[in-house]
């Protein structure tokens, strides 16, 4: 993995998260980074929006949820988005992203992390797999549930 670094998202990088680029066929996966300081705002004690920077540039983005009195048990650690700008997807960008949800989780005294997402050609599906993310059901709208012990 390359050096890179975890910042909370804000207003000087935020131009930069939503500027990220993906591959051909990944922008009907994504929604932009931007929306995250709206979720922010409204549940600033549940969201984790965050951006991977590698030589002070913004490489990806990460957005999490931790909400232990979520009704819905696949809510209460949970990946929410992740977007890797396409130059830089395959170089461990995204993993350093995912370990650093996973220790936040674990800080936060959670014992699982889990994901939901639509499935693909294109999707993300194998990129969370690999990550350890198992299938433990579908979402009533189709989307898989990934979980990951931590």
């Amino acid at each position: 993995m390359g050096d890179f670094r975890l910042e909370e998202l804000s207003a000087t990088n935020v131009v930069a998260a939503n500027s990220l680029t993906m591959k051909p066929g990944q922008e009907q996966f994504i929604v932009p980074p931007s929306y995250a300081i709206t979720e922010s705002d409204m549940n600033p004690t549940t969201a984790w929006p965050r951006v991977v920077i590698e030589d002070d540039v913004v490489v990806g983005f990460v957005r999490a949820n931790f909400d232990p009195e979520n009704s819905h048990e696949e809510f209460r650690s949970c990946l929410w988005r992740i977007n890797v700008a396409a130059e830089a997807q395959g170089k461990g960008v995204g993993a350093f992203a995912v370990q650093g949800l996973a220790e936040e989780a674990r800080s936060r005294g959670f014992g699982r992390l889990t994901v939901l997402w639509e499935p693909g050609e294109a999707g993300p599906g194998i990129f969370f797999t690999r990550m350890g993310f198992l299938d433990v059901g579908t979402t009533p709208y189709g989307e898989v549930i990934g979980e990951m012990k931590l």
